[in-house]
């Protein structure tokens, strides 16, 4: 194969049972680029039921903000989805037409009546105040900043290790991480790159034995130089730790006489957050045989960052209830890919 010139992706299929699908892009570098690919492999990777609502607004290009989901005496469930067009274009005929379109052929029987309107000056806003969360989310996500600090009890992935070396390469920083795989562990290492205005020019994936695996990056600042700062290292090293430790946290809290499912994955710089949370969400409780009550998504500020948290007020009828523990453990495992 020559020297790709124009925009291509190419998918080369296994030649024989064992190998792996390569995946080639040929397209224009930026910073965030392997975020944003990694963003729509994330997306495309998790798919197990071809037919749900939240894959199909990923894949029309609409960002959930909030979601309010209730029940009603008669057993039918209203879901309400506040969200947004990356294309701009929902406010038009055709966009509104080809969006009810195709969740329409996906619902179909279940679909009682579908609508999209402009949200109304009298809708408040999706970002909210962290004064509303139970402390259970907020001093959790306080207490993961430093990862040293982590409490016993809570979800955590392995330990990790992140490791800076600039004596490998005269033009770039090496920056060496093992941890424990994960669903989306890419993209948690892009996403907190590109929030830095880290470029990668170089990559390698290596997977161990028992769940591991090893990745070398040799990266450089936006202006193309190493990361020589002590400080600078140190902060980023840091971070990405914390966001392998636990890329979400997970907890179920009282609220009032019922439970209160809380999940909350940090916002990326540029406004995203982590793609089918809430179909995983819903999958686990589902395997759980958990019902949902109600469900609402919001945008939160807690410290210095923008968070995406899941609000699941479960529905445990009259039946056996599951243990909190075993709730918030399900949850957690099918969020990490490891159901």
């Amino acid at each position: 194969m020559g020297i790709l010139q124009e925009d291509v992706v190419i998918i080369r299929p296994p030649e024989k049972d064992g190998d792996n699908t390569v995946l080639t892009v040929n397209c224009p570098d930026k910073t965030g680029l392997g975020c944003d690919l990694c963003r729509i492999i994330l997306i495309f990777g998790v798919t197990i039921i071809r037919g749900d609502v939240t894959e199909v607004l990923y894949e029309l290009e609409l960002n959930i903000k909030k979601v309010k989901v209730s029940t009603t005496p008669d057993g039918k469930v209203v879901d309400l989805f506040f969200i947004t067009d990356t294309r701009e274009l929902l406010h038009t005929k055709p966009r509104r037409d080809d969006t009810i379109e195709q969740l329409t052929a996906i619902l179909k029987d279940a679909l009682i009546t579908i609508d999209i309107e402009l949200v109304g000056p009298e809708i408040p806003s999706c970002s909210q105040s962290s004064s509303f969360l139970p402390t259970a989310i907020t001093e959790d996500i306080f207490d993961l900043e430093l990862p040293d600090s982590v409490r016993t009890g809570t979800f955590t992935s392995d330990s990790v290790s992140v490791e800076m070396d600039n004596s490998l390469s005269p033009a770039h920083t090496l920056v060496q991480i093992m941890c424990q795989d994960h669903k989306g562990l890419l993209y948690d290492i892009m996403r907190t790159l590109k929030d830095y205005d880290i470029q990668i020019s170089y990559g390698r994936f290596t997977t161990k034995p028992r769940g591991k695996c090893e990745i070398d990056l040799f990266i450089v600042q936006a202006d193309g130089k190493k990361i020589v700062d002590s400080s600078k290292q140190k902060s980023l090293s840091a971070r990405l730790r914390t966001e392998l430790i636990r890329p979400l946290r997970v907890a179920v809290v009282s609220r009032g006489p019922d439970s209160e499912l809380l999940v909350a994955n940090p916002v990326e710089l540029s406004g995203k957050g982590r793609p089918l949370v809430f179909y995983d969400i819903t999958l686990a409780l589902k395997m759980l045989g958990t019902c949902i009550f109600s469900a609402e998504i919001g945008r939160h500020v807690i410290g210095d960052r923008e968070w995406e948290v899941y609000r699941i007020l479960l529905d445990e009828g009259e039946g056996v209830s599951i243990p909190r523990n075993n709730i918030e453990k399900g949850v957690w495992k099918m969020l990490m890919g490891w159901e």
